[in-house]
């Protein structure tokens, strides 16, 4: 018998994270079964050394099926790269701050498995929205040259294309917020990574929060948080001031220019008039060019769906009206970042504000305006009204466009 116990604790550095826990914490701890009889005491440890042994023979596939690394060296993110993996290697917490357009989503992931990472876990990436999560890993998928599912896979409310053997799993906040229920030490992963985490949602803080008390006890667990605005010294104060690595953005310049609404000119009610003004921009967008998608932002379904009316209306050739907001499916999602004949016109809500790129965007129409969750302590009710943006979301508004090309953002709200 104590021929097992020593193959045990032997064996237990060659498995995977969680299994070593669940060995440590079922039965190593708690006094090494000392109340069992010794048949029961054997059963144990024999079943403990089956599972450990499986568990080892995973871990050696996932070291010998980890993706042929491939970077851009166009992405801004990319000169940065040495400097990323030599923190990720020596510190607990890093903090990557980078403008929209840097890289920062789909190669971090990356840079964490150039590090040795997602061996003995999974790297795990939060993304504040569904279609972000699905967006990302397929993009991750086809740098690596794999199908979706097989290194990288995603999980979102009622959609798991995670493998058990993956090295990488995008998910929403809200799904490993849902972890932390079944598995307070998140023995699954032995990366996490928090992105868009100056977006301060409650599921982002309360991920951050339940993350600074857990990396005080999981000393091999590694945490990336990365931010595209420039207070990313309070989360560095935060996690006992961790570095932080600055990253460029934008790649092309996007000239911006003010088209404030006027009621006096536009005959038509106040509620409207983000959507007539955001249409007469476009005509003037497809008078003067001929190349170039379009996108959108409004605040609401029902903006989408007045504008699209508004834009079909007009029958432009060679142009696909599109629509993108949370409720649509994710095959309708999937059509925005589909190459059509001709131009795209996407309409959007903010869920396109972040995360996510949508290939050859040129133009940018901001409507300035989105659907803000507000929380009432006196009545203790939450409620969703179209308020004006941030200057930070403006600001991610207008890197969706000069990815490809100088972009020019219209903002339907004047400079002040």
């Amino acid at each position: 018998m104590e021929r097992l116990f020593k193959n045990i604790e032997a064996l237990l550095p060659e498995a995977l994270l969680k299994d070593r826990a669940a060995v440590r914490i079922n039965y190593l701890k708690r006094g090494r079964g000392k109340k069992l009889g010794a048949v029961a005491k054997t059963h144990r440890l024999t079943e403990m050394m089956r599972q450990l042994t499986q568990s080892s023979e995973i871990r050696k596939r996932k070291m010998a099926t980890v993706p042929q690394l491939k970077f851009d060296p166009a992405l801004p993110i990319c000169a940065k790269k040495e400097e990323i993996i030599a923190q990720i290697k020596s510190q607990q917490v890093v903090i990557v701050s980078g403008e929209t357009g840097s890289g920062k989503t789909t190669q971090i992931p990356k840079f964490c498995l150039a590090a040795g990472l997602g061996i003995d876990g999974v790297i795990g990436c939060t993304q504040p929205r569904r279609i972000a999560a699905i967006t990302v890993s397929q993009r991750i998928a086809q740098e690596l040259d794999q199908p979706l599912g097989q290194s990288v896979g995603y999980k979102i409310r009622f959609c798991d294309k995670s493998a058990p053997n993956a090295h990488i799993k995008l998910m929403t906040d809200g799904i490993l917020l849902t972890e932390t229920q079944n598995d307070p030490w998140l023995n699954e992963y032995d990366t996490l990574m928090v992105d868009e985490a100056h977006e301060r949602s409650l599921n982002i803080d309360f991920v951050l929060g339940i993350l600074k008390s857990l990396i005080k006890s999981r000393r091999d667990l590694k945490l990336i948080i990365t931010s595209a605005t420039i207070d990313t010294q309070k989360f560095s104060a935060a996690f006992n001031h961790a570095p932080v690595v600055e990253v460029s953005g934008r790649m092309f310049p996007v000239q911006t220019c003010y088209e404030p609404l006027d009621n006096a000119k536009n005959n038509i009610d106040e509620e409207s008039l983000h959507v007539e003004q955001a249409t007469s921009v476009l005509d003037r967008i497809i008078s003067n060019s001929t190349s170039g998608d379009i996108l959108i932002f409004m605040p609401t379904e029902q903006d989408i769906r007045e504008t699209i009316e508004l834009v079909s209306g007009r029958k432009y050739k060679n142009v696909t009206v599109l629509p993108l907001f949370a409720r649509l499916s994710a095959a309708e999602q999937q059509r925005v970042f589909v190459q059509q004949k001709g131009r795209k016109i996407i309409v959007a809500t903010n869920v396109a504000e972040t995360s996510l790129t949508i290939p050859g965007i040129k133009y940018v129409i901001d409507s300035g305006l989105a659907r803000i969750s507000q929380y009432n302590p006196t009545s203790r009710t939450t409620a969703l009204p179209v308020m004006p943006i941030s200057r930070s979301s403006a600001d991610q508004r207008m890197g969706r466009c000069g990815r490809v090309a100088n972009g020019i953002c219209y903002r339907i709200f004047s400079e002040n």
